[in-house]
């Protein structure tokens, strides 16, 4: 199709957790050219989303408050050549009993009721990868959930290991890849929400009738 939105620029964050043969211009019509650049979907303010979509965007925030504190944790933790401080480590638990506590439930929300609705909509429209028309966007969306949370999984247990390992050189190693896979999920984490809240949302509001949409509360 033409004007299709690119999912992915070539310095995307997101790259860090996706295999480089399923990049590529076609796969989906979410990419932006670059990260935050503005779309060619009109915005849709927040008091003129679904009420349904309004408490997505909510839930954004909140996580995006946790994120902001995980990230300036992971960067003073590094600075303080790995040793941890009680201000570090709240940070870090924090960011971690809100992702198991909120975040799980949030994808959930997504993957149940927004995203089977517009994945479909996306392929009758023709909004979809030209060699495989099962392919949209959304699977792209839903596979970024997948590896957030495995990357989170990675981060704990490099913390819980690398805290127990009793070489120091050993211990530096697997904290640094700790920290880099921390800094990776907020990185595309910010990305991941902004491309639903100026893209995917939009494209909900635009493809569907109020009506439509009255089952998603």
């Amino acid at each position: 199709m033409n004007n299709k939105i690119k999912f992915y620029s070539n310095d995307d964050p997101i790259k860090k957790f996706v295999e480089k043969d399923t990049l590529g211009e076609e796969l989906s019509p979410f990419d932006p050219p670059d990260a935050f650049s503005p779309q060619n979907i009109e915005a849709v303010a927040y008091k003129e989303m679904h009420p349904f979509l309004q408490i997505l965007v909510d839930e954004h925030l909140a996580f995006t408050k946790v994120l902001n504190v995980f990230e300036g944790a992971l960067i003073k933790w590094r600075k303080n050549n790995w040793i941890f401080t009680d201000e570090i480590n709240s940070g870090l638990k924090q960011f971690f009993n809100f992702f198991d506590e909120q975040v799980a439930l949030h994808n959930q929300k997504e993957e149940k009721k927004i995203f089977p609705l517009l994945h479909k909509k996306l392929i009758e429209t023709g909004e979809h990868n030209t060699k495989d028309s099962s392919f949209t966007g959304i699977n792209l969306m839903e596979d970024e959930h997948i590896k957030v949370a495995q990357a989170a999984a990675i981060v704990f247990n490099f913390l819980g290991l690398g805290s127990r390992l009793p070489d120091n050189r050993s211990k530096e190693i697997t904290f640094k890849a700790a920290f880099e896979q921390g800094i990776a999920i907020v990185e595309t984490m910010k990305l991941h929400i902004f491309r639903e809240e100026n893209i995917l949302f939009p494209q909900l509001m635009l493809l569907f009738t109020k009506d439509d949409l009255t089952g998603l509360v």
